[in-house]
């Protein structure tokens, strides 16, 4: 029992703390939208690394919870469970790809502004190439695959009600909508739409409800101790 305690205020702690970091690096960093934005980075170079820093944080934090919930989601549906790591971690490892495409836009950025800043060149292709994984990899194929985790994981969670239904069945629906979310961008709206961000909303509040639950309330500790009358 203790141990699932322990879990559930950990997992809790991490889903704030990925939260807050991605909220963190739109915030703090550069405005990457900008049409001067390869002869701006110099200038915002610990912006940019702070952003990289926060994205690359948030990457290690969906691996934690993606570890730490495994211990309890395996009891209940093993496949499922695995799903859900295994989805996390890929999602962990587009992040990754995200942030060093970001350092390295900041290199290109450097040599941009070395070569005097030329109106037509190979650096501002090249940048273009880099926003463009950053837009597809960070933010669209980031979206459906965190998504596919979040279907699995309140699959489970309705379920097993290790937490209240109407929390996990909240879930549910907002990775429905969070899944049309990711495919938005094939119609022209991109990540940073209104409403690309509107369709997100309902399971990114779902989000912190579960985890202030988990640590305030942890785990339904009767449907795991049914499970494993069950078991035994």
């Amino acid at each position: 029992m203790e141990t699932n305690r322990k879990t559930a205020v950990i997992v809790g702690v991490f889903y704030l703390a990925a939260t807050v970091a991605g909220i963190l690096s739109k915030v703090f960093g550069p405005n990457l939208a900008a049409p001067d934005y390869l002869a701006n980075l110099p200038a915002n170079e610990n912006k940019l690394i702070v952003q990289a820093l926060l994205e690359f944080s948030m990457a290690i934090l969906i691996l934690g919870i993606a570890i730490w919930l495994y211990q309890v989601l395996k009891k209940q549906n093993k496949t499922l469970a695995l799903g859900f790591v295994v989805t996390r971690t890929i999602e962990a490892v587009i992040f990754t790809v995200s942030v060093i495409s970001l350092l390295t836009l900041l290199t290109i950025s450097q040599e941009f502004v070395k070569a005097g800043t030329p109106d037509a060149s190979y650096f501002q292709t090249l940048g273009t190439l880099l926003l463009a994984v950053r837009e597809w990899g960070g933010g669209v194929c980031s979206t459906i695959v965190f998504s596919l985790s979040a279907l699995m994981l309140n699959s489970i969670l309705y379920r097993s009600k290790l937490i209240p239904r109407w929390i996990s069945g909240w879930g549910f629906l907002g990775a429905i909508l969070y899944l049309a979310s990711g495919f938005l961008p094939l119609f022209g709206y991109g990540t940073n739409s209104t409403i690309y961000t509107l369709i997100e909303v309902p399971l990114a509040l779902q989000e912190m409800v579960f985890a202030v639950w988990l640590i305030v309330k942890g785990f339904n500790q009767s449907a795991i101790a049914s499970l494993s009358a069950k078991t035994e």
